[in-house]
């Protein structure tokens, strides 16, 4: 299993790399949280996530959430068929700001 990091990447967007599992999201959640007291926008892309399982699009769903409560728009973009499979059976598919590039 790959470790998960984020980084600023070139297009100002957040890059999310590695694993979403229920060890990682934890760790993610308090670094996309830092993130929204810096930009009142925030684009997520999630092309260099490997796995995930359903805490990745718990993460997914959480920053939406304090997006909402703070005011602030938020995308993501380039989500992997995985997490995409997962979200669509709950219907999140449908309200999750989901982006193509």
């Amino acid at each position: 299993m790959s470790k998960a990091s984020i980084q600023v990447g070139e297009n100002g967007r957040l890059e999310i790399h590695g694993d979403l599992s229920f060890d990682s999201v934890p760790w993610l959640w308090n670094h996309c949280r830092a993130r929204f007291s810096e930009r009142d926008e925030l684009d997520i892309d999630l092309s260099q996530v490997e796995r995930s399982d359903s805490a990745g699009v718990a993460l997914l769903v959480e920053c939406l959430r304090l997006a909402h409560q703070s005011g602030k728009t938020i995308r993501f973009f380039n989500i992997p068929a995985q997490m995409l499979a997962i979200a669509r059976v709950s219907s999140l598919d449908q309200v999750l700001p989901l982006q193509r590039d």
